[in-house]
């Protein structure tokens, strides 16, 4: 692939949670499209335990096949820390134009088994793990366009078909993923002034979060990480013209997610009494289309 042919040829990206699956695969794809990379991982397990990080061997990765890339250790849900990533790819690479938030762990259990902290390490990695980069991000171009040096810049943010559809055993987890949707709609609404476009994707495929959580036979059917990595690396390109959309990604086959959208009404010019508000609801269900099954039901 010649440097005419690449699509990030020369844009600077920040990809969070880089270190393994499909983060890493984002962060090699994004360099092999000519991007210069902050590969950032904090180094946690699965449940969100602290542990080696692997971002400077997926730094060694690109550098090894001519690209750039820098690692990043930062805890992307400090708000601190999230502004130093930002700072470090502006000084290393000569600014920002790709935001990819990926970082994110699981705590499954079912709600009457859920206890606070497993709430609150859940919602805090995916919620406020998408929120501080991209508010440092957002600043920083903002800044750039007031100085007449506006970015063509993208972000891609990580939500999942359990926020989308619900799955039992992911309370924490559907509410988080639910969150960072509803962001992105915000995001794209209010940053398309300064020249960003905000999407984000919903993954399907088979990672450290998968493992055990199915049967082998569906384990071993899921795509691979490598999978999502060419939709992200056009989302994150100046040709990408959408924003404020979620697109669903399994394998081959990609989905435009429709999101929540006003349906039946009634508008009776008055105050409801409660006695008429049954009967009406059941005709407005009676007339919509039957909402898709949450996952595991």
């Amino acid at each position: 692939m010649t440097s005419q042919d690449r699509l990030l040829q020369d844009r600077v990206a920040i990809v969070t949670g880089a270190g393994r699956g499909i983060g890493r695969a984002h962060a090699l794809e994004l360099a092999r499209q000519g991007a210069k990379v902050v590969v950032n991982d904090f180094g946690v397990s699965l449940a969100g335990e602290q542990v080696d990080s692997p971002a400077d061997e997926v730094v060694a990765e690109i550098l090894a096949m001519g690209g750039e890339a820098v690692a990043n250790g930062a805890d992307v849900a400090d708000f601190a820390q999230a502004a130093d990533m930002v700072t470090q790819a502006v000084d290393t690479f000569g600014g920002l134009d790709i935001l990819v938030n990926n970082a994110g762990f699981v705590r499954d259990r079912m709600l009457v088994n859920a206890g606070e902290d497993e709430w609150d390490a859940v919602i805090r990695v995916h919620l406020k793990g998408h929120f501080a980069p991209l508010r440092h991000a957002a600043a920083y171009w903002r800044l750039e366009s007031k100085a007449d040096r506006q970015r063509v810049a993208r972000v891609i943010n990580t939500s999942s078909g359990a926020g989308l559809q619900g799955s039992i055993g992911q309370t924490a987890y559907s509410a988080a993923k639910a969150g960072i949707a509803g962001m992105t709609l915000v995001a794209a609404a209010e940053l398309g002034r300064v020249g960003v476009k905000v999407n984000a994707i919903a993954p399907v495929a088979k990672t450290r979060m998968t493992s055990g959580a199915f049967d082998a036979d569906f384990e071993a059917s899921l795509p691979e990480p490598e999978d999502n990595s060419p939709i992200v690396a056009w989302l994150a390109s100046a040709d990408c013209d959408l924003t404020g959309r979620v697109i669903e990604i399994e394998g081959g086959k990609i989905t435009l997610e429709d999101g929540w959208r006003h349906g039946a009404s009634r508008d009776l010019g008055r105050r409801w009494q409660a006695a008429e508000v049954g009967a009406a609801l059941r005709d407005m269900v009676g007339e919509a289309p039957e909402p898709e099954p949450v996952y595991g039901t």
